[in-house]
């Protein structure tokens, strides 16, 4: 049975957006496969990656309420068709935080697509164009399944990005079997900051419908390739600093990559030793819909693999003159 979003986020159904984003961060962190070694992390993470990228589109948010899990198989035009008095139907399941309902469509019961369309995700970047082409394969749908024809079934397959092509986006070709085994190319338009787990909709380009209904669509599943440099974590990003003796001891202004491919300036703190982290506000992964993620700069003290005379005197120097005992308890 398909988990309440609600109860994966563990926030209440009249939970705020700051606090569905806070909950969502907490969470990740804790269950990122990366981090968390424990066999249902990767799971439990891409739960949590569902119930977010649903509870954090208000639109998605208000028909997963009123409809519960079945709110994606629910034509756009349910209430016109339910006023309509058209006959046939879904058969719902229980609502989120209601009794069992029953939806009037004219379709019958195997009318329906998964899939959280990216275009609700992010309908600020595609324009006007997206959807009303949407609404058009819509409409083309709804009229071959009333004329008998069976709509196509979704496919989904997996896009793998790096850290910097999800950060980046634009256009990519992917190459994917096509339903003979021959390969077929497609034009994907990648949304800047597309987190791990996020699907990318690909209207009619999924299983072929019978008579004349339309074809299905095909979902492409971001999957973020590790990276020998960054740490995802949502929208937050890590990376290790490495830094010199004299820049932790007396502090320094120093270089940070950052995942667009350039370089930010972080202050290094005077008297900072490994393990501590600097924060970098909106230096992360973009978010088209709120607030960039953070960097986390972790500092590494390095000393230098071999010493030159001057440099071996002042290393002796500093052991003779200084009091500080790094393993003595505070």
């Amino acid at each position: 049975m398909a988990r309440d979003f609600y109860e994966v986020l563990g926030v209440s159904r009249n939970a705020s957006q700051d606090e569905i984003q806070q909950a969502y961060r907490k969470l990740a962190r804790r269950h990122h496969p990366d981090v968390n070694k424990d066999p249902g992390a990767e799971e439990r993470f891409k739960d949590l990656n569902e119930a977010h990228s649903v509870l954090s589109d208000p639109k998605a948010r208000a028909r997963y309420d009123r409809f519960g899990e079945d709110f994606r198989t629910i034509p756009e035009d349910f209430d016109e068709r339910v006023g309509a008095g058209a006959g046939g139907g879904f058969r719902g399941r229980k609502a989120a935080g209601g009794p069992r309902v029953r939806y009037g469509t004219g379709f019958g019961d195997d009318f329906g697509a998964e899939g959280i369309d990216i275009e609700d995700l992010f309908g600020s970047m595609f324009g006007a164009g997206a959807a009303r082409a949407g609404a058009a394969r819509a409409g083309a749908a709804r009229a071959g399944a009333a004329r008998g024809g069976v709509p196509g079934a979704d496919q989904e397959a997996e896009l793998p990005l790096t850290v910097e092509e999800a950060y980046r986006g634009g256009r990519r070709t992917v190459t994917l079997a096509g339903p003979t085994g021959q390969p077929r190319r497609y034009e994907v338009d990648v949304p800047p900051g597309v987190t791990d787990g996020q699907r990318i909709r690909l209207a009619g380009e999924g299983g072929q419908g019978r008579g004349d209904a339309a074809a299905g669509d095909l979902y492409l599943r971001v999957r973020i390739e590790p990276h020998t440099q960054f740490r995802l974590d949502g929208r937050d990003v890590h990376v290790q600093l490495p830094v010199a003796p004299w820049e932790a001891a007396l502090g320094a202004t120093v270089p940070v990559p950052t995942p667009g491919g350039g370089t930010a300036k972080v202050t290094v703190p005077a008297g900072s030793s490994s393990g501590r982290r600097l924060r970098l506000r909106g230096e992360g992964m973009p978010n088209p819909r709120g607030a960039n993620g953070d960097l986390y700069a972790e500092l590494r003290v390095m000393v230098p693999p071999s010493l030159g005379d001057r440099e071996r005197e002042l290393f002796e120097e500093l052991a003779a003159t200084s009091s500080f005992d790094p393993r003595r308890t505070r």
